[in-house]
């Protein structure tokens, strides 16, 4: 079998799992994040639990990513990967469907399950109700435990990510980000810069990327260019993924 993206991230967390592994900034609001390993480790298995004892998700089903480049939609990416299920950038037949604040109201009824993330600092809920049938998930992912184990492993050929049309395997995303990791320059142990709005880009630059080298991403999004020198000192970054 070959690596998978939850190997990879089970890896992380046995080599260093106190070491920061995702810094996020909002240049449009302030927002700085810092996870180390373990703590995104963990959001993804509250995630996982949610998405397989809550909403009732099996391996080999889809779920609809309608979020921007944020560091919690990379724990749910992470956490459709460690259950099997595919990540879809769009709403084409898919089982559950996840979504921003800024589109949750379209995505109500567009799936058997929804869920809406109010994306506001430390994972905080929503403050004005949502539509009927969905549900909040700062509301309901805290109560599931830290740790995840899937009743029956994925295997590496269950498909991972359908983006546009285009579809990786799980064992297909780790090879995808080594050569992404060799086109980048980022070597073993890197720090990388990845200023993006767009989901699809930031699942590999800032996540799958940073799992294949052993390394660390800063995910950086409404980038003020203007700052980016300043930050690429100040987070020791090593390799940039930014135009």
């Amino acid at each position: 079998m070959s690596e998978t993206p939850a190997e990879l991230l089970r890896t992380a967390v046995r080599h260093d799992g106190a070491r920061p592994f995702l810094t996020f900034y909002d240049d449009a609001t302030g927002e700085r994040v810092e996870l180390s390993t373990t703590t995104f480790d963990n959001w993804v298995a509250k995630t996982a639990g949610f998405l397989t004892g809550g909403l009732g998700a099996e391996t080999g089903e889809r779920v609809a990513l309608r979020l921007p480049a944020h560091w919690q939609a990379l724990a749910w990416a992470a956490a459709c990967w460690s259950a099997g299920v595919c990540v879809v950038l769009g709403d084409d037949d898919v089982q559950v469907a996840v979504a921003g604040p800024d589109d949750v109201a379209a995505a109500a009824g567009s799936a058997p399950e929804v869920v809406g993330l109010a994306l506001r600092p430390l994972g905080g809920r929503f403050t004005e109700p949502l539509p009927p049938g969905v549900a909040d998930y700062a509301v309901e992912v805290p109560g599931y435990p830290d740790h995840f184990v899937p009743l029956f492993p994925p295997d590496d050929t269950e498909p991972a990510l359908d983006r546009g049309g285009v579809v990786h395997t799980l064992g297909g995303l780790a090879a995808h980000a080594r050569q992404r990791a060799e086109q980048l320059g980022a070597g073993a142990g890197g720090r990388l810069l990845v200023a993006t709005d767009d989901l699809g880009t930031a699942l590999v630059d800032a996540l799958l990327v940073p799992l294949v080298v052993g390394g660390s991403a800063v995910l950086v999004r409404h980038e003020d260019p203007a700052g980016r020198a300043a930050r690429v000192d100040a987070e020791r970054v090593t390799a940039t993924a930014a135009a």
